[in-house]
């Protein structure tokens, strides 16, 4: 059966039409009436859709809603003050609604779906000038309201009898029709519609009363990361390191506003805030700060309520520039200066300490990335974070990290104390496949001290299998002096063909060469061979080319030229706007003088920038070319296109991730979060979690006095702006002007001080 697509919008005009008269009388603008057409629209289909939708239109025009934005680019009213406004405005209705009711001389005549009607004389409402007998008159009221009660319950079944036979169609139709792509698009704009109109129901609901805002969690949860609950882990069985893994159950979300520190203060700015951290915006104390014997520890310094770090290192005896140093002389270079010349550009650290390498490797155009397990108190994630460094929550004891093969150019790890002769080597495989071919292993370790090692028989003999899987790697020992070692992996694949039967792992097979694996389990298999992005750094061109790619290397991931320049100019533009549009609103407690322009908000106003849908990557190529002190983690959805492995070829950092998980970072990781399009994405997919469910998580992840960008359809803006009223941020929606069904919503978390006898 195929049903012309035209036919059923004629159907839908003229039942349209039916409505429309049925509702008249005024029925739609009863509050109680509007809210019977949820449940057509939860049905989920677009007829069904399309009876509510046309309902509460036409309760929008009997109660119009007083909408805070305005056009031509501008910055809107918030929310709140659309709420307020519209209470003011709905109060006198109530009263003169009330005392209409329960007037005594009223209460037998009144008739909640009549109009208005003249307060005249009853004589002279009976009849009009020409002597007809006027149908508003109390004699005939009770009649007429039973009659049309009785016409709106039929009428009612007739909808749903409707709604119901016309969704079995119009799903026949979908699947038949040739022009089954168009039909779903607009059916997923009337979806993304119903979704904001009913939120405006829920607002008329209330008769114009504040939306309640969210609860705050308990002080527990100040520095709590979902999904690495080691208790929870231990109780489940869970030994020999995976208790460290990540593992979300249903106790993972939380429908609450996470709390700051009460002595929590906003961080000092790049690049001062690199060098000193507040004390009191990490889970570290004092005592801890001193009595550390650590030698990942010991360049902090603690003055009075903040800390210090010096380039002392935390991983050699002396300096983290004498040891960056030594690090490029293994190489094979004059200094750590060249190691972009050598094709190096991201850099997996490996139990970081707290950020030290990366802080110093940053001015010479290198991108660390610091993965650490979680830990409760004085984390080496969470603090290289307070700095400004990129990191995150990250365990491989039994699953793989959330990266696609061939990812960095070098991969560090110094005093890590990770076991990597246990389990057969299979850490050291997963190091492998991180690392590009050319790539380089850096490692410092006690044991790899021979002449220390050998008075220890068991660092010797660890020692003995570290070097003799890498062999079986297939790795180049380039280089030893005293306990650092540097191996490079190789640029071909010969080498895996070559080797002697049964020594070493195999090559994965292609079905278990997963490119890009979400927390699947280790595999003890060389992992990357069957991947088309196996070049060699020293083929790839250097930062910063690198990161516009050439048509060859573009082609591999399915791109065009011309497509990544048409998104690098675009991003380059939106750029522009944004930081115009915080312009105002940073600086609105400054005066300025008539026809002086907003000043522009200073390159480094912000540090740390989460992309929640990062496409190509777009967004952190324009905020390099404009100049923005900022590192930026590109998050790839899962529910989405796996753009991950280009962006990482450009030269940059991300991440897979489910959004309907919590990310793997502390909170108030982030000064800026960025979505374009996720909203889209996420309803377009029956998802486990709801939109008010990310938001929680956006809110976690947010540091206070945060920002927050997102730009989507504007039927779904307008319902995330209704979201930011209970999440306490302030909002502002803005019109784009070469896009009309597209909006911004441009929000600020605010710096909330903690009540001293908060749970």
């Amino acid at each position: 059966m195929n049903i012309n697509n035209s036919s059923v919008y004629g159907y839908l005009a003229e039942f349209q039409d039916f409505l429309l008269n049925l509702f008249k009388v005024g029925s739609a603008s009863d509050i109680g009436f509007l809210l019977e057409f949820k449940y057509l629209c939860l049905m989920g289909n677009v007829f069904a859709g399309y009876v509510c939708y046309v309902g509460l239109n036409l309760g929008r025009m009997s109660r119009p809603l007083h909408r805070g934005f305005s056009g031509g680019g501008r910055l809107s009213g918030n929310i709140q003050d659309f709420l307020e406004d519209s209470q003011m405005k709905v109060k006198p209705e109530k009263d003169d609604f009330d005392k209409n009711r329960l007037s005594p001389d009223k209460l037998s005549s009144w008739n909640p779906f009549q109009s208005r009607v003249s307060t005249s004389p009853p004589s002279k409402q009976t009849e009009n000038g020409n002597g007809f007998h006027d149908p508003y008159s109390p004699v005939s009221s009770r009649n007429r309201y039973n009659l049309t009660l009785s016409l709106l319950k039929f009428s009612l079944f007739v909808i749903v009898i409707l709604a119901l036979t016309g969704s079995f169609w119009w799903t026949l139709s979908l699947t038949t029709s040739a022009r089954g792509h168009h039909t779903f698009r607009g059916y997923r704009r009337l979806q993304e519609q119903l979704v904001s109109d009913l939120w405006d129901i829920g607002e008329l609901s209330v008769g114009g009363a504040k939306i309640k805002e969210s609860d705050f969690c308990s002080r527990e949860s100040e520095n709590y990361v979902p999904c690495f609950n080691v208790t929870e882990s231990l109780e489940l069985g869970l030994t020999e390191g995976q208790e460290q893994d990540r593992y979300c159950g249903l106790t993972s979300k939380q429908n609450c506003l996470v709390p700051a520190p009460s002595a929590y203060k906003i961080p000092h700015r790049w690049p001062t805030g690199r060098d000193v951290i507040w004390i009191d915006n990490v889970k570290i104390n004092a005592q801890q700060v001193l009595s550390s014997g650590s030698l990942t520890k010991r360049m902090m310094l603690l003055d009075e309520d903040q800390i210090s770090f010096s380039f002392a290192s935390s991983m050699v005896d002396d300096n983290i520039e004498d040891y960056s140093h030594q690090i490029a002389e293994m190489i094979g270079l004059r200094n750590v200066s060249y190691l972009v010349q050598a094709g190096v550009r991201t850099v997996l650290d490996i139990g970081c300490g707290f950020g030290s390498l990366g802080a110093h490797l940053f001015p010479k155009q290198l991108l660390t990335m610091c993965v650490a397990n979680y830990e409760s108190s004085g984390s080496q994630v969470e603090i290289t974070l307070e700095r400004g460094l990129p990191a995150m929550v990250a365990s491989f004891t039994s699953k793989k990290l959330p990266f696609p093969s061939l990812s960095y150019d070098m991969v560090h790890s110094a005093w890590d104390g990770i076991d990597w002769n246990h389990k057969d080597g299979i850490h050291l495989i997963e190091v492998d496949r991180v690392l590009k071919p050319g790539g380089y292993f850096v490692w410092t370790s006690p044991i790899a001290n021979t002449p220390v090692s050998s008075r220890n028989k068991d660092n010797l003999k660890r020692w003995d299998f570290v070097r003799s899987f890498a062999k079986d790697l297939c790795w180049d020992l380039l280089s030893q002096q005293d306990k650092t070692v540097v191996w490079k992996k190789p640029s071909n694949k010969d080498c895996y063909a070559s080797r002697n039967q049964g020594s070493g792992p195999l090559v994965c097979k292609v079905g278990h060469d997963v490119e890009s694996p979400y927390y699947l389990p280790l595999e003890a298999c060389i992992g990357g061979t069957h991947s088309r992005r196996w070049i060699p750094v020293e083929k790839r061109p250097t930062w910063p080319s690198r990161a516009t790619l050439s048509s060859k290397e573009l082609a591999i991931h399915g791109v065009l030229s011309d497509d990544l320049y048409e998104d690098n100019l675009n991003w380059k533009s939106a750029v522009r706007n944004y930081w115009s549009l915080l312009s105002p609103l940073i600086f609105s407690d400054h005066p300025k003088r008539p026809g002086v322009e907003d000043p522009v908000p200073p390159y480094n106003m912000v540090r740390n920038v989460l992309d929640m849908n990062a496409h190509f990557g777009g967004f952190n190529s324009a905020l390099l070319d404009a100049g923005k002190s900022v590192w930026v983690m590109n998050v790839v959805p899962t529910s989405g296109p796996n753009h991950l492995p280009l962006i990482l070829d450009r030269g940059f950092l991300g991440v897979l991730h489910d959004w309907c998980e919590p990310f793997p970072t502390y909170p108030r990781t982030y000064d800026l979060v960025h979505a374009e399009g996720l909203l889209s994405l996420e309803t377009a997919k029956q998802r486990r979690c709801s939109m008010m469910d990310v938001f929680f998580e956006i809110d976690r992840l947010l540091r206070p006095e945060g920002w927050v960008i997102l730009r989507d359809t504007s039927s779904l803006i307008e319902t995330a702006r209704t979201i930011t009223t209970r999440l306490k941020w302030e909002a502002r929606v803005v019109d784009i002007e070469s896009n009309s069904d597209e909006k911004l919503l441009v929000c600020q978390k605010p710096f909330i001080k903690r009540r001293s006898n908060m749970s």
